[in-house]
């Protein structure tokens, strides 16, 4: 009977042990991918060689190469367009009015902004959830070895 006891931990330790692992490969490839989206897209952010406006309410003159940079961006561009339109926005404006090819160009840069904001806002999630799953599965890899040594 203490056989049968001792093979079923052993077997149940193996699968903790063995999930374990593989909950510990997936958080270091979601922590990599995470870091690696975070350069990509921050050197792709560079490479616009964009500089935050002048007259932005913060970063004023730094280049836009993070998601706080490309913020404000976003932001001062929104301003820049609604003091072209005296506060109008694209579907405010007649469609005949010149401005509207202006506040749509400035809605399409924001977006794209705004699309690398939350692209950095994922690659840091991706990268929490990977240290959170390389320290489950850790967790549960020492708990499989506890355990066999317990019985």
């Amino acid at each position: 009977m203490a056989t049968a006891t001792t093979d079923t931990h052993t077997s149940s330790s193996s699968t903790v042990r063995t999930f374990g692992l593989l909950v510990t490969i997936a958080g270091i490839v979601l922590a990599v991918a995470g870091i690696a989206t975070w350069f990509v897209v921050q050197g792709q952010l560079a490479d616009e060689q964009i500089v935050v406006a002048d007259d932005a309410a913060m970063f004023a003159g730094e280049p836009v190469d993070g998601p706080l940079t490309a913020y404000a961006q976003a932001g001062v561009i929104n301003v820049h367009a609604l003091e072209s339109t005296d506060g109008l926005t694209y579907a405010q404006l007649e469609r005949d009015d010149p401005a509207r090819d202006t506040v749509m160009t400035a809605s399409f840069l924001r977006a794209s902004l705004f699309t690398s904001v939350v692209s950095f806002g994922i690659a840091a999630m991706a990268v929490g959830l990977g240290v959170v799953f390389v320290l489950i599965g850790l967790a549960l890899v020492r708990l499989a070895g506890d355990r066999r040594a317990v019985v």
